[in-house]
């Protein structure tokens, strides 16, 4: 990919990442920063560079808008791309946020469609709608594939699945993303095994691009290549919505490595900068 061709891309990702916290979050305008706070219920959303800011960010504008997320009880946290705007990192961690980086990797619109691979264990990749009784666990495993980081075989299992179904039965989040699957601003993909889903990530497409996210595997079912299956039910599902590109921020290296075997590709670096711990 040659300069400008690469320069085309990232500007198409910033006009995405700008879009889509749009339909389920107010947007409060600090200058060179946005700020985005969900409205109702579900994961508070973050801050970024301003669409079209190309003037410097000062500690004053950091500061600033971290008073606001406290002020509002929200978790402080700003997210952007290295390449696009690169002097915001030392600005930043001169105000004490800790900078964590994430291979950003795209699937481009010529590359084919990763076919889903044929299993012989009974487990089904496929997308879920806004019924199904899998979407239940499809989201409650999340909460178990981020409570044990990493791609090693994990201890959750089946039976933590089902307690987790149950703690947050109540919670709302089965009917908001129902809500937002029947909209079209999210598709849901899970590898399904005896009703329950093993393994499961979304995508939200916005005009031609769309972002995979979510994406986890339940920590005993691990190393089975579902997330491979998952993701390519997740791809095949955007592109058959008009999504010419489609992206993703690796946690690490190693899983970049995963993702590059259905035609990603490294294109630049996504940070997180969050409060010291």
């Amino acid at each position: 990919m040659d300069l400008e061709d690469r320069r085309e891309l990232l500007d198409r990702l910033e006009r995405y990442y700008d879009a889509v916290p749009r339909s389920a979050a107010r947007v409060e305008d600090f200058g060179p920063l946005t700020l985005f706070v969900r409205d109702g219920d579900g994961l508070p959303f973050y801050a970024r560079p301003s669409l079209g800011w190309s003037g410097p960010v000062g500690d004053t504008d950091v500061a600033d808008l971290r008073a606001r997320q406290r002020e509002l009880g929200i978790p402080e946290i700003f997210e952007w791309v290295a390449e696009t705007t690169p002097a915001l990192r030392t600005t930043v961690e001169q105000t004490g946020l800790v900078v964590h980086e994430h291979p950003l990797m795209v699937l481009g619109p010529h590359t084919p469609v990763p076919a889903v691979p044929h299993r012989s264990d009974g487990v089904v990749a496929r997308s879920l709608g806004p019924d199904d009784p899998v979407l239940p666990s499809a989201l409650a495993l999340l909460h178990l594939a981020f409570g044990e980081p990493g791609t090693r075989v994990g201890a959750a299992d089946a039976t933590d699945l089902d307690e987790a179904v149950n703690r947050h039965a109540a919670d709302g989040s089965v009917e908001r993303m129902a809500a937002r699957i029947r909209a079209g601003l999210t598709c849901v993909a899970a590898a399904v095994a005896d009703g329950r889903a093993l393994c499961a990530g979304r995508h939200q497409p916005v005009g031609t691009v769309s972002e995979i996210v979510g994406m986890g595997t339940l920590p005993a079912a691990r190393r089975r290549g579902l997330a491979l299956a998952v993701t390519a039910s997740l791809v095949s599902d955007a592109r058959a919505r008009g999504a010419e590109t489609v992206f993703l921020s690796a946690s690490d290296a190693d899983v970049a490595r995963i993702y590059s075997r259905l035609g990603f590709r490294r294109v630049a670096t996504a940070l997180i900068a969050v409060p010291a711990e």
